[in-house]
């Protein structure tokens, strides 16, 4: 059996945790399983390294930024290897360019192309335990990239798809996948399992338990995808196909994004190919838009409000003013003070009515809504933030989730 497992910062965190995740591998490899290992920068590393990059300069070139952040997991694979090896096992340490983990050149966010696994088999037909530098590859011009924050959730999955390994372990620091943030409902429980699209919409929506791309390579190619404690024993939560069962549960989640920001462009022309113009102005300079709402024309013009992370809102400013006279609008407004909650289920496709009660709860508890975004399985609000918590505990009661 060929295992992937991945261990972030927190499991890595001090020398003591990392001689835990030796042991962990160790026994993998002693029950007789091809074990390959994506490890995270040792916590609070990335962070360390950003800072480090903004004490010299506010505006940092992106490509010397990622060969500066890209050195947290150099250690932690290093350290790790020998962590094995004293431990009497054997290790071999891979970064992404050696891996040949290849991406495109959208530095700090770049996206997975195409993995040369060659030099992992090479170790493991030799039983030694790959340990791979997650969060990391290069493009192809040779320049180190990063994927973005949680990154080595996808360099993990992207592996276990590239390997065809029969499962892909994510630990961490929780013991599963909760209906919603235990800190904010202590009321919440962890799933045994949750479907592929459940778990993609929990991840987009602000769920920190997996990064979305890593959930998006784990439903395209079908990769098991487990999420345990690097502390316990624990059987962790199971991400899968969706079965007939998982569709009796209306709601499976709540989660909930602090971490966007609103932008609104008033009075715009209402003509063909505004739009297009906006958004695809914005996608040039790699800035992801969420939720978009559009007012009823009048008088010819409209007004057009989208949601981007709160990282991008000065970037996606200054794309929008530098448009804003060709697109004849009348101002550009942003705000930052916002949330967004959302409710999650497959269930939702068989069962009716379950927006509207979803409003009442907002309602009841005296909590207006900005703006309404929906999916087949997914229904979103943005929100005060100061009501985040609240609402999150009352859909939590109310779709029986306690």
């Amino acid at each position: 059996m060929l295992l992937v497992q991945k261990y972030g910062g927190t499991s890595v965190g001090d020398a003591a945790r990392i001689q835990n995740v030796a042991r962990r591998c160790i026994a993998a490899r002693a029950a007789g399983h091809d074990v390959v290992v994506v490890v995270s920068a040792m916590a609070g590393e990335t962070n360390r390294l950003l800072k480090l990059v903004s004490d010299i300069t506010p505006r940092p070139n992106e490509r010397e930024q990622d060969v500066v952040v890209a050195t947290g997991e150099q250690v932690s694979i290093g350290l790790l290897a020998l962590a094995i090896q004293s431990q009497k096992g054997r290790a071999t340490s891979f970064l992404g360019h050696q891996v040949r983990i290849v991406t495109d050149s959208a530095h700090a966010k770049a996206r997975i192309q195409s993995i040369d696994a060659e030099r992992i088999f090479q170790a493991l037909r030799k039983k030694e335990i790959a340990v791979v530098a997650g969060f990391q590859g290069a493009d192809a011009q040779g320049n180190v990239t990063t994927l973005g924050r949680g990154g080595s959730d996808t360099t993990a999955v992207a592996l276990a798809a590239a390997l065809k390994a029969d499962a892909c372990e994510i630990y961490t620091d929780v013991d599963g996948v909760y209906t919603t943030d235990p800190n904010v409902c202590p009321a919440a429980k962890k799933l045994d399992r949750i479907s592929y699209e459940e778990m993609l919409e929990l991840a987009s929506l602000g769920a920190k338990v997996l990064q979305i791309r890593s959930v998006e390579f784990a439903m395209k190619y079908q990769v098991p995808l487990w999420v345990k404690s690097s502390f316990s024993d624990d059987p962790g939560t199971l991400v899968c196909e969706e079965d007939t069962a998982m569709e009796d549960v209306v709601v499976s989640g709540i989660a909930y994004d602090k971490n966007e920001a609103k932008l609104a462009i008033r009075g715009l022309r209402d003509v063909p190919g505004v739009a297009a113009r906006i958004f695809g102005a914005l996608a040039d300079k790699n800035i992801v838009v969420d939720l978009i709402v559009q007012n009823a024309s009048q008088k010819g013009r409209t007004d057009l409000t989208f949601t981007v992370a709160k990282g991008d809102l000065d970037k996606a400013k200054a794309v929008v003013k530098g448009l804003a006279r060709a697109v004849k609008a009348t101002a550009v407004e942003t705000d930052r003070e916002i949330a967004k909650v959302s409710i999650v289920g497959v269930g939702m496709r068989n069962h009716s009515g379950v927006a509207a009660k979803m409003f009442q709860v907002l309602s009841e508890e005296g909590i207006n809504i900005q703006m309404i975004s929906t999916s087949e399985i997914r229904v979103s609000c943005v929100i005060d933030p100061k009501y985040t918590e609240l609402a999150v505990r009352a859909l939590h009661t109310a779709f029986g989730l306690d």
